[in-house]
This record gives C-alpha cells, structure tokens and sequence, in this order.
C-alpha cells in the first residue's frame, strides 16, 4: 500500500484515498538547455576557400543567390539577384545591346610607371594590342584573367596576348540593373580599377554608362558602349 505525502496509507497510488493528494512520483531529470555551437566559417561552396568578401579569392564565386550560376561548369537555378554590393537584377532590356572593348592606354601606362609600382621596372607596354569587343550578358560580367587551375573563366578575359600583368585573375565584375544598365564594382584586385580616372572602392558599386573609361592593371582601358542589337 503507498503512502501519501501526509502520511496517510492510500489503496490508490495517483491520488491519496484519504486526504486527495497527488502520489509522490520519481522526478524527471531537467532537460538540459540547447548549447548552441560557434558558427563555423563559411567557405566557398567550389574550392571550400574561407570567404573574405562578396566574391572568392580564389575561384571567383559569388556568393549572391545566382552567383554560382556564372561559374562555368556549376550551373544553378535563375533567381532574382541580391548582395551586399548592390541589387542585381534581369539582363539588359530588350532593344539595347551593351558592348566592352578593351584597348591598350599609353597615357595611363605611363602615368602607372610614373607612380613606381612594386613591378613597374619589369612591367613594358605593348608594342601591338588589338582591339578585342565584349558583349554583356546575363545578370554579371566578370574581368580578368582565366585560371584553369582555380577554375575561373571571366567573361571578359584579359589573358592576352599580350598580357597584362596587373590584371587580377578577378579584377571587376560588372552587375547588370532592371532598368537595362549596369554597375561596376572591384571586389578587392591588386592593383585596383579606377572609372574615368576615379579609383573605386572595394565592394561599393558604381554606376556605368556609355562612354565611361575603366582602366585596370598596369595599361589595360575599358570602354563600355550601348547600341542597338
């Protein structure tokens, strides 16, 4: 027979028969509170490289929602872009066609060795450097020079010949807009990108338009251009 926390022998052993108390029952060991363990760094989902920015240093993946999907070979879903470095939108409207022609620039060459680079005695500028035209498509336009060993294949590729040195193997990345126009942003090269003569700063967007300079490397120049299909 049990008996109840006053005392009284009970025939019932959840409530005491005698005076209504409930039966003392074997208590439950508290369940531990929830540890939450530290947040593991976030790596590049392509070469597992810790993240540093907006874009991997290594390979050039963007880590925005469509970003994998310019990574040649990794394909992913269309999805609406958006990042830390300015909203990404759909391609270019219908009826304008966006061009980039890439050039050798004397005057800033000489402005760059002027400056005395770490590498500017090493650096000479090219006897021949035809023009070379790029379109722009899709939500981004990567620049700078391919790697087969980081598996990275800029749109814009500045491999050569010849070959420009100062030229990251992602140097800029320009970002198509709703309205049809695209933004320019550096996401963190060697040796900068300078727009019209302006130095950009790492991972701040800037507008483009047609006619604008962009110059990289050690005598690389940009200029963006808008025409009809």
């Amino acid at each position: 027979m049990a008996t109840c926390p006053q005392g009284h022998a009970s025939g019932a052993d959840d409530y005491c028969d005698v005076c209504g108390a409930q039966m003392a029952s074997t208590p439950q060991a508290p369940t531990p509170a929830p540890t939450s363990a530290p947040a593991a760094a976030e790596s590049c989902p392509i070469c597992q490289t810790p993240r540093a920015g907006q874009f991997c240093e290594v390979c050039g993946h963007d880590y925005s929602s469509a970003g994998s999907a310019a990574q040649r070979g990794h394909p992913a879903p269309h999805s609406e872009q958006g990042s830390a470095i300015g909203q990404a939108g759909s391609a270019p409207a219908v009826g304008a066609r966006w061009e980039a022609v890439t050039a050798a620039d004397r005057a800033y060459y000489e402005k760059v060795i002027a400056e005395g680079g770490p590498d500017a005695d090493a650096v000479a500028f090219p006897p021949y450097c035809p023009e070379r035209s790029f379109g722009l498509y899709g939500d981004q336009v990567r620049i700078g020079r391919r790697s087969r060993a980081r598996n990275l294949e800029p749109e814009i590729d500045l491999t050569g010949p010849p070959e420009d040195p100062g030229v990251s193997h992602l140097h800029a990345v320009l970002l198509a807009q709703p309205d049809g126009s695209w933004t320019l942003v550096d996401p963190g090269s060697s040796n900068g990108t300078q727009v019209n003569g302006k130095l950009l700063k790492v991972n701040v967007p800037v507008p483009i338009r047609p006619g604008d300079r962009i110059h990289l490397g050690a005598w690389t120049v940009i200029t963006l251009r808008e025409g009809t299909p």
